[in-house]
């Protein structure tokens, strides 16, 4: 079913979505479902997508919405190298912060994250790493949520390469939904509107 949404058309799990605040139209939506339809551009853009697709593992997408904006300003707006620098004792400090998901584990992967992030500048950064594994266009939109994978070939190598650069909470999964919310695979389906540009 297509829905009218802010003058675009989308999908119904869309349509849901914009309750949490805008990030179907800005960004990812889940693991099975498909891209909100933002292009990431930037070091901080894929680094944040990184990071709450990191979070999301085992949770609600409604929840780690709902906790984005607590989450920017915690891990100051995403900056690679303000999260790399974060100490132990800022994560024990976040941990007991209600308005965050408070899950050390997962906290303390966003530093090691950011730092594994830093190193990839030697071989280009991030985003030139990121969109190596792009597979190419589809030639045609999907029919239907339905069709939507939740891995890929892509993906998978994705996630063994960002394993071995020493990312974590990376698996393929995660990162064909994080494929997804950088605009590296566009699965929209038939009567979606285009891919938008980044809103912050």
């Amino acid at each position: 079913m297509i829905w009218k949404l802010g003058g675009l058309c989308t999908t119904h799990w869309m349509a849901v979505f914009d309750l949490s605040g805008r990030w179907q139209m800005t960004s990812s939506a889940t693991t099975t479902t498909m891209s909100g339809g933002a292009l990431a551009t930037t070091e901080a853009e894929f680094f944040e997508r990184v990071c709450l697709e990191a979070l999301q593992a085992g949770l609600s997408w409604s929840l780690v919405l709902s906790k984005r904006e607590a989450l920017r300003a915690a891990f100051h707006n995403f900056d690679v190298d303000a999260v790399a620098a974060m100490t132990n004792e800022h994560i024990e400090q976040l941990a007991t912060n209600p308005s965050l998901i408070r899950n050390p584990r997962k906290l303390s992967a966003l530093v090691n994250n950011a730092r594994a992030a830093q190193k990839l500048r030697d071989q280009g950064g991030l985003v030139d790493f990121m969109t190596s594994f792009a597979p190419p266009p589809r030639e045609q939109p999907l029919e239907s949520t339905a069709d939507i994978p939740t891995s890929s070939p892509e993906s998978a190598a994705l996630a063994r390469a960002l394993k071995q650069a020493g990312f974590s909470f990376v698996g393929p999964t995660t990162c064909y939904a994080l494929m997804q919310a950088t605009g590296l695979v566009d699965d929209r389906v038939k009567g979606s509107s285009p891919l938008l540009p980044q809103v912050d």
